[in-house]
């Protein structure tokens, strides 16, 4: 039996390192795949797996092939739902130590709605997150206006920003600096820039790229798995594919606001315990909301994952 690390994940197929840095293509026995594990990939990248090796033969040529028969508790993981099949999930990586959520103001548009059900679901699993505003170059002076608001409110919450142009190289030194030693996955839209940034932080990689759509100002999906990349200046970096939509699970209707570090806060002020705040009485947060001291834009993130309605679901 040997042990390694899921560096990466293609659907069926599993890329596991041992602790002398050999790589095994590995499938997962057949008996694991069926122990009551409610996601689309019960393996994921960042995984610590068990394995045995197994000799095959094909067209006369012998090689060796993995069978995943173990995986280790993990510390955290983090999950979107999956697209086709709505109650099911799909875990985007695992034991991380920090996810690094790549944004744009435009080319593409990456909303509030989008940012903040990320932050609730990272605060939920309890991974630190790093916002990384992107394409800062692009921008006009209104867009970095509201990027600047932007920064303002989500640290003033306590979530690290930094302001990055791989086009200029602004910002590339802070971010390797924020990455160094850690395990770190990489999440946004497609056509925010995540893989241009990583070519640029860990060169050989050649990561694919592809320019967004000037028409539909969308990016299309370059990125296909997750994989996990070593890097050069210390700590590990998961490049996952673009997310369209970021669904959240595993989260009962009151333990939401909990993921919502300034509700969650000044709800302990609510006259209920277990205040909803969107009709009770006495409600500190809605009271916090009119007196600005809560974002309008996060307030409406926090109703629209409480109420699951569809125009907010369109949202992002």
């Amino acid at each position: 039996m040997k042990e390694g690390l899921v560096i990466k994940s293609t659907g069926s197929w599993y890329t596991v390192e041992d602790e002398n840095g050999e790589t095994f293509e590995c499938k997962i026995k057949g008996k694991f795949r069926i122990q009551g594990i409610k996601n689309t990939n019960p393996i994921a990248v960042g995984d610590r797996v068990g394995f045995s090796l197994q000799q095959v033969s094909a067209d006369e040529n012998e090689a060796m092939i993995g069978l995943i028969t173990s995986i280790s508790e993990r510390k955290n993981y983090i999950i979107r739902r999956s697209i086709n099949l709505s109650k099911q999930a799909h875990i985007m990586a695992a034991n991380i130590d920090q996810a690094v959520l790549v944004v744009t103001l435009n080319y593409p548009i990456t909303t509030t709605t989008f940012i903040d059900r990320y932050l609730a679901s990272a605060e939920a699993y309890r991974i630190p997150v790093l916002i990384v505003f992107n394409k800062i170059d692009r921008y006009d002076l209104d867009q970095k206006h509201k990027m600047e608001q932007l920064i303002e409110l989500y640290e003033s919450i306590g979530y690290n920003c930094l302001k990055t142009s791989a086009r200029t190289g602004v910002g590339l030194n802070e971010l390797k600096s924020a990455l160094m030693d850690k395990t770190n996955v990489v999440n946004g839209h497609s056509g925010v820039g995540k893989s241009t940034l990583i070519n640029l932080l860990q060169p050989g990689l050649n990561l694919k790229t592809m320019e967004i759509s000037d028409s539909h100002q969308t990016g299309k999906h370059t990125t296909t798995y997750s994989e996990l990349f070593k890097l050069n200046f210390g700590g590990y970096i998961i490049d996952t594919p673009g997310i369209k939509a970021f669904g959240m699970l595993e989260m009962e209707p009151w333990e939401i606001s909990h993921y919502f570090v300034e509700i969650f806060k000044i709800s302990e002020n609510c006259q209920y315990n277990n205040c909803s705040h969107t009709h009770e009485p006495g409600c500190a947060v809605k009271n916090a909301v009119e007196k600005g001291e809560i974002a309008t834009s996060r307030f409406i993130s926090y109703l629209g994952l409480l109420e699951n309605d569809e125009k907010y679901r369109q949202a992002f």
